[in-house]
C-alpha cells in the first residue's frame, strides 16, 4: 500500500495543472483531440511491460479482483514450491489467499527484465525479483525467477503461464570429495588396492 500512497499522489498532483490547463482553454477554444492522441502509442513489449508492473502491485497489497484482470482463466501457475502446478483461475486464486495470509508487510523489487513477443497472439517475459518481507513473524529476503507466457485475448495481454523459482542464498554444504594424492607428472597412478 505504500507503494501506491505516492503514485496516487502523483497521479493527483499531475491533474491539477491538467485541470488548470483545461479551464484555460475554455476560454480560448481549440478543436477537441481524444486523450488517447496526446499518449503516443505504446508496442506490445510496454504494453506488457505494464501488466507486470500492475499485476505485480496488486500481487504485494492482495488486492485478488485487480490481479484477476491479468490472468487468463485457464492460467497455469507453477510456483517456486515443491507441489503440482495449479490449473485455472479460481484455484489460483484460493492458492494465492492462503499464501497472502501468512504474510506481513513486504516489498517486491523487479529487475532484469526481458520481454519477447513472439508473434501477434503470443509472447513470453522473464524477469529476477527480491521480496522482502514478514512470513509468519519471521522476517526474510526471498530472491527468485519468473517466467510469464502471455497470450493476447480481446487485443489485451493476459498471463496463460507464470513459472516461479526461487533461489536460495544459503551455501549448500557438499561432501568433501576423497582425498587423492597427486601424481607426478610423467608417472602412471598406482592401482587402488
Amino acid at each position: 500500500m505504500k507503494r501506491f500512497l505516492p503514485l496516487l499522489l502523483a497521479v493527483m498532483l499531475a491533474a491539477i495543472p491538467a485541470a488548470a490547463q483545461k479551464n484555460k482553454n475554455k476560454k480560448n477554444p481549440q478543436p477537441d483531440n481524444s486523450a488517447d492522441s496526446a499518449m503516443p502509442p505504446t508496442n506490445d513489449n510496454q504494453k506488457i511491460d505494464t501488466v507486470i508492473s500492475q499485476m505485480l502491485a496488486a500481487w504485494q497489497v492482495g488486492a485478488v479482483d485487480e490481479m484477476h484482470k491479468y490472468y487468463a482463466e485457464d492460467v497455469c501457475v507453477v510456483s517456486g514450491a515443491w507441489e503440482q502446478p495449479i490449473f485455472g483461475w479460481d484455484a489460483y486464486s484460493k492458492a494465492y489467499t492462503t499464501q497472502r495470509s501468512r504474510i506481513q508487510g513486504g516489498q517486491l523489487d523487479r529487475t532484469n527484465t526481458l520481454i519477447k513477443v513472439v508473434d501477434a497472439s503470443t509472447a513470453w517475459a522473464t524477469y529476477q525479483w527480491q521480496y522482502v518481507v514478514a512470513v509468519d513473524g519471521q522476517p526474510q529476503d526471498i530472491r527468485g525467477h519468473t517466467t510469464l507466457v502471455f497470450t493476447k485475448q480481446a487485443d489485451v495481454w493476459v498471463i496463460a503461464l507464470n513459472h516461479t523459482s526461487l533461489v536460495s542464498d544459503t551455501p549448500v554444504k557438499l561432501a568433501a570429495p576423497p582425498s587423492v594424492a597427486p601424481v607426478p607428472m610423467g608417472q602412471t597412478p598406482a592401482p587402488p588396492q
